[in-house]
């Protein structure tokens, strides 16, 4: 089994097809679905919502890992839970009661996860580890795909992944990640990297196979440094 877990983002994707481009990426090798949930507030872009999430379920076959970046969270939390994900992630930065989000989301019969934002430090989340499944590292500031990789979010995974220890606690990377800086990423300790236009350029549904290619180089660039 593959130590290090590759989630294609579908903000990069093609928003006419998203069943197909799921299938396909799972077809090729993605190990979960990563679905950005924005609402133009908390982060300026708009995308999907419970109803979208809803209509990707019957389409995806392993991990929906739903990245919640809205404010407030908990009123959608039920929503987003019945549509169907396995994975909920709420921001530390985007309310004030980030303990009741977390039990929320456990008692929606849901994996809980935070995330943080760049300028967030790991301190903010010691007080919810031994609430949560999946804590998410922001590698960009959140809101668009294509951005550009910020080096300086590799002390904060480093510092996670010691305070994470032997805790059954995914650390995942979001933004920027490509076969350049997955290595870092791996090195400083992530194991679970989200990545979009890197796997879903030069392919499409019909013609899936440069995802998988995408796919492979990333995973192997990432574990290439874990020997």
């Amino acid at each position: 089994m593959s130590r290090v877990k590759i989630a294609p983002s579908i903000l990069a994707a093609d928003f006419a097809d998203f069943g197909a481009e799921c299938r396909a990426a799972e077809a090729q090798g993605a190990d979960w679905i990563h679905v950005d949930v924005m609402d133009g507030h908390f982060v300026p872009n708009i995308t999907f919502g419970p109803a979208m999430c809803k209509a990707l379920r019957p389409h995806v076959a392993t991990v929906m890992d739903v990245h919640l970046m809205i404010a407030p969270v908990d009123p959608f939390i039920e929503a987003f839970a019945e549509a169907g994900a396995d994975i909920l992630t709420a921001h530390v930065e985007a309310g004030p009661h980030l303990h009741r989000t977390l039990q929320a989301i456990r008692a929606a019969g849901v994996k809980a996860g935070v995330a943080l934002n760049p300028a967030t430090p790991a301190a903010a989340v010691a007080p919810v580890l031994d609430m949560v499944d999946l804590v998410c590292v922001m590698t960009v500031n959140p809101g668009f795909g294509g951005q550009s990789f910020l080096s300086s979010q590799l002390p904060k995974i480093a510092e996670l992944r010691r305070m994470i220890g032997d805790r059954p606690i995914h650390l995942e990377v979001d933004g920027g990640v490509d076969a350049a800086t997955a290595p870092r990423v791996t090195e400083a300790g992530a194991d679970v990297l989200v990545a979009g236009s890197a796997v879903f350029r030069g392919g499409s549904a019909a013609a899936p196979a440069p995802y998988g290619e995408n796919i492979r180089a990333i995973r192997a660039a990432a574990e290439g440094v874990l020997a």
